[in-house]
């Protein structure tokens, strides 16, 4: 919701580009994130939607980046949400290599 909200303040030339990307890619994380925990009875596919969840951090990272330098974003900002997604990365390949914690 955080980029949500930062990126009211993009400019109108990137709506449909940079705005819809970051928007995508950081909601998927969570969507995929959903996903995963549903389907955390059959590893595989539990492992496969992870999988899917660390691209799309990722994923957002790089858009985060691009904001930054196209100056939509200060350094203070990008530097704070690009760490909280280190967090995301960190844990999602913890998820992955250790799918038996999730099962129930």
């Amino acid at each position: 919701m955080e980029i949500f909200q930062l990126t009211k303040g993009f400019p109108k030339e990137e709506t449909y580009s940079l705005i819809d990307q970051i928007r995508r890619s950081s909601r998927s994380v969570a969507a995929n994130l959903a996903e995963a925990f549903r389907r955390r009875h059959y590893p595989r596919m539990f492992i496969s939607k992870i999988v899917d969840c660390e691209s799309e951090a990722a994923e957002t990272q790089v858009w985060l980046d691009f904001s930054n330098e196209c100056y939509y974003l200060d350094n203070p900002t990008t530097t704070k949400l690009i760490s909280k997604y280190d967090e995301i990365l960190y844990m999602a390949v913890e998820m992955k290599l250790h799918p038996e914690k999730w099962q129930p």
